[in-house]
Formats: structure tokens, C-alpha cells, sequence
């Protein structure tokens, strides 16, 4: 609790699925966190906890600067977060102008806000993903790969990690940036997505529905191990670790059938034939994370095999309904 007591920490996205479980861990750890929330979500992992009410919740977009810059300074903030992103593939498909306002230029108004106020701000952990890597033929994943996104969401993420080491090494601010495999746990209100979308059916009685032919392979973190990745970059950001990058997951890669298997047993409703459309556009088929770096440089590890970590979501919706 030493590190974080009393600590002023901008976070956004605070409303989101993993800024919501982030926020919820630096208010137990004694920090005084400010939110920067673009629309309300009443149904928020944030909002129907007793967070809510202990944290500043500040209003607006990434793509307000000025915004930005009176935050940082009228709340003194000494750490930021920037998870606040449009992070739904198909979204960024529809929409790839409104995705590269939010992911890239939110980002570049964040750390230009963080770089006018380097008095006061001495870390700013920017959260980056496996999708900035592209479609790569070795696998895993090292940090040191290039980043070549081809989709518009993955675009948008390869240009904000780049944009963060940019600021790091050209102006020296504290960045360091994470790159999460597919991250997952209650409280994820986007039910397109493969696990809560998949959890909701089963709950329903309902045939889960797989976009993909169930081949693409993934890796999955549970939400409580990506959050002690944050907190570990966190803590550890140092002139040394400047602009560098972290990968996050459990390095267990495995088919999206697989997954959706695994949850319908966990359910207990094997009975219900998954539904598959085989039709997903703009996905990379295959991804994989490799960890050492983060292993050896942060003491991080994974704590949740992906059989206990689905097995902890699926009673989270279970248990709320």
C-alpha cells in the first residue's frame, strides 16, 4: 500500500472493463484517483460499485487537449494511466476515422498534456496490446518485434505505442507501455467479445455464436494478473525503463473453440452446440505473447491458469444475474 498511498493518478477510461478493475485496486492501495470518462455507463463495473463515489470523475474526450492539461494541473496528478481507447475490433472496422481521433490522437493529447507538466507527472503507463504487433509469421511476440498493424484497430495501436516511445525518447518522459494478450474477467459489458459474449448465452440457455470458424488462436489474461502488470510497470518506471514496452499474458495460447468449450463445461451446458458463422474479417489469425522480458525485469507472472480465471468470470455473471 506504501508505494501508492496518497498518490494523485489520472486514469482513463476509468468506466471501461480492466480501467474499472485498475481504478477499483488504486483506491484500496490508498491512492487518490481522477477518472476521465467520456459517457456515462450505468451498468459499469465502476458505477454499481461503492467506487464510484471515492473517486473524481471528470467528464470528456482524449480528443480535448485543453481538457487534458487543466486536469493534470488543477489535480496536481503525479501518475497516469491512459487505458481510454475504442477497443472493439469491429467498431474500429465501421468507424475507422472516430477509432484513430480516440486511439491516436487521445494518445498524443495525453502524453503532450503529460510532457507540458513533467514538473509534477513521473510516470505515465500507456496501455498498448498484442493487436499493435500485426500479423507477424514468427511467433511469440518480443518486445523488440516491430509493430505493423494492417486492420484500422490495429493501426490505431501500433501509432499510439509508437507515439509513446516517440514522446519517451525524445523528450524523456517517463513512458512505459503495455501490451496485453486478450484481457478478460467480470464486469466486460462488451458482449461481442468472445468470453463475456459466450458467458452471456450460456447463462441465457442460448447457443453461443463464434464469428471466426473457431481455428484463430489467442492468449488470454485474467483480469486481477493484467492489472499486477500495470502496478509492476508502474512501480518500477525508471529512466531505465523508459519508453520501453512490457507483454502480458498467460502464455497459453488457444483456439476460440477451445475457449468457448471450456466455458460451456464450466456452465455445466455442453449441450448447447456452439454456432459457427466463419466469418470474421480484419482478425489476425494467430497471436502469441512472450512474457520473459516482464518475468525477468518486473518479477511479473501470470497468477490464473485460464481454467481459473473462466471459472472466477463465470461465476461473476452467474452470481449478478
Amino acid at each position: 500500500m506504501g508505494f501508492w498511498l496518497e498518490r494523485r493518478i489520472l486514469v482513463t477510461g476509468g468506466t471501461g472493463f480492466v480501467g474499472a478493475w485498475l481504478v477499483r485496486r488504486l483506491v484500496d492501495l490508498g491512492a487518490e484517483v481522477v477518472c476521465l470518462v467520456r459517457d456515462a455507463m450505468p451498468g459499469s463495473l465502476l458505477q454499481i460499485s461503492s467506487y464510484a463515489g471515492r473517486v473524481v470523475t471528470v467528464r470528456g474526450e482524449l480528443e480535448d487537449y485543453h481538457l487534458l492539461e487543466r486536469v493534470l494541473s488543477e489535480y496536481e496528478i503525479e501518475s497516469i494511466f491512459h487505458l481510454g481507447a475504442q477497443t472493439i475490433v469491429g467498431t474500429a472496422s465501421r468507424s475507422p476515422m472516430a477509432t484513430f481521433e480516440a486511439n491516436i490522437r487521445g494518445t498524443w493529447n495525453v502524453l503532450e498534456a503529460a510532457r507540458a507538466h513533467q514538473d509534477t507527472v513521473s510516470r505515465v503507463v500507456v496501455a498498448s496490446t498484442d493487436k499493435a504487433y500485426g500479423d507477424h509469421a514468427g511467433l511469440p511476440y518480443t518486445e523488440d518485434m516491430a509493430l505493423m498493424g494492417r486492420h484500422p484497430y490495429d493501426v490505431s495501436k501500433s501509432c499510439a505505442d509508437l507515439i509513446a516511445q516517440a514522446y519517451a525518447r525524445s523528450y524523456g518522459l517517463p513512458v512505459g507501455v503495455v501490451r496485453c494478450g486478450n484481457v478478460y474477467g467480470g464486469g466486460d459489458l462488451n458482449y461481442n467479445r468472445i468470453i463475456p459474449g459466450t458467458i452471456r448465452s450460456v447463462l441465457r440457455g442460448e447457443r453461443p455464436v463464434i464469428r471466426s470458424d473457431g481455428s484463430y488462436t489467442r492468449d488470454y489474461l485474467y483480469v486481477e494478473d493484467a492489472i499486477q502488470g500495470y502496478l509492476a510497470l508502474a512501480e518500477a518506471l525508471s529512466e531505465a525503463l523508459r519508453g520501453e514496452a512490457f507483454n502480458f499474458s498467460g502464455e497459453t495460447p488457444t483456439a476460440v473453440i477451445d475457449v468457448v468449450r471450456l466455458i460451456l463445461a464450466l456452465a455445466n451446458r455442453e449441450d448447447l452446440e456452439p454456432v459457427v458463422l466463419g466469418g470474421a474479417l480484419a482478425e489476425i489469425p494467430h497471436q502469441r505473447l512472450a512474457t520473459e522480458k516482464a518475468q525477468r525485469v518486473l518479477g511479473w507472472r501470470p497468477r490464473h491458469s485460464l481454467e481459473d480465471g473462466l471459472r472466477e468470470t463465470v461465476d461473476w455473471y452467474r452470481t449478478r444475474g
